[in-house]
């Protein structure tokens, strides 16, 4: 029987042998990509749940939203809220269709956040935006100073002109605050209530440029950014009387464009964030932040390497002291950089 078994053996050749296919089928991998030459561009308004609404801009023809999927070949690569992306497949924009994202732009800034200071995971609230707009109340709720200070480290490590809108001037005085943030020199805009709004000094300040507004809740972010585009209208909560804490409304980024009030004026993009009740500075590097002061950086020439600027031999004082800043600049600036290190929920 053994001797039978072992003729059997040899007497087989390849096509007695029946090979399992993989999960993944017999087609040899490539690394070749599709180039998709004829995706067509557009810009990603929001995101849900793995659906992107993007927004399709045609010469000769009306403006139109799609919804699109990523598609397979971009991997593990992210789309996010502002990018400009490439889209192939069906583009009519009709209920039922759906297009493939196939390519995303290179991005020329990225304002990121983590959840807090120690996680290492970096999330990126909006690509391609030029303005961050800093929504705080100055009554109901208080003011969180160091939440602002944090969104400005954020700012300046992106790239991003701050703007400071300071919402309910009519519940408080806008003076203190204003007063503490003078040495930065940031652009700031005071409003008043929801039934008392002047729009016209923050248009002015959106105008060309796309903007992402933050806050905490209950700051009346997504109320404004409602005045600002009327013919869209988000969800706006109120603030907790025992806590006094707003409730989040606002549940993923959005991008609106401005309506035109005059002939010929520079449209700009709002984009309306969830409210944050923290915001992690973990992803920053720090080194950046002095970019966003120039009246400093050249007096850092003489600080020993890897300098905090926050030392005993920090070359800051010396060109503090010998006039060619202001100590109010430098103050402000050690503030902003040891913002990691406080308690975010003072």
């Amino acid at each position: 029987m053994a001797g039978l078994g072992s003729n059997r053996r040899r007497d087989l050749d390849e096509d007695d042998i029946r090979i399992r296919p993989g999960k993944r089928g017999s087609r040899p991998r490539t690394r070749t990509r599709p180039k998709h030459e004829d995706a067509r561009e557009g810009r990603v308004l929001t995101v849900d749940r793995g659906r992107y609404t993007c927004l399709l801009q045609d010469e000769d023809a009306p403006d139109r939203s799609i919804t699109a999927m990523k598609a397979r070949e971009l991997g593990r690569k992210g789309v996010v809220v502002g990018d400009r992306v490439g889209i192939v497949g069906d583009l009519s924009g009709e209920d039922g269709s759906l297009a493939r994202i196939v390519r995303v732009e290179e991005r020329r800034s990225t304002l990121r956040r983590t959840a807090d200071d120690d996680d290492p995971y970096e999330r990126i609230i909006v690509a391609n935006a030029d303005q961050l707009a800093i929504v705080t109340a100055l009554a109901d709720p208080e003011p969180r100073p160091r939440l602002i200070d944090r969104c400005l480290v954020a700012a300046y490590d992106a790239g991003l002109e701050p703007l400071l809108v300071l919402t309910k001037a009519d519940l408080a005085a806008p003076d203190d605050l204003l007063e503490m943030y003078g040495a930065l020199g940031v652009e700031h805009v005071v409003t008043k209530s929801a039934s008392n709004w002047d729009l016209d000094p923050i248009r002015a300040r959106l105008a060309g440029k796309v903007t992402v507004f933050v806050g905490h809740s209950g700051v009346g972010k997504t109320t404004l950014v409602n005045e600002l585009v009327p013919a869209h209208q988000r969800a706006v909560g109120h603030v907790n009387e025992v806590t006094g804490r707003g409730r989040h409304t606002t549940t993923s980024a959005l991008t609106l464009r401005l309506p035109v009030f005059e002939p010929g004026e520079d449209q700009g993009w709002v984009v309306d964030t969830p409210g944050v009740r923290s915001f992690g500075l973990n992803h920053v590097d720090l080194s950046r932040v002095i970019n966003a002061f120039p009246d400093l950086a050249a007096g850092t020439e003489g600080c020993p390497r890897a300098c905090s600027h926050d030392e005993p031999d920090c070359a800051l004082d010396a060109w503090v002291a010998a006039g060619h800043a202001d100590p109010a600049r430098l103050y402000s600036l050690r503030r902003l950089l040891s913002t990691r290190e406080r308690d975010e929920g003072d």
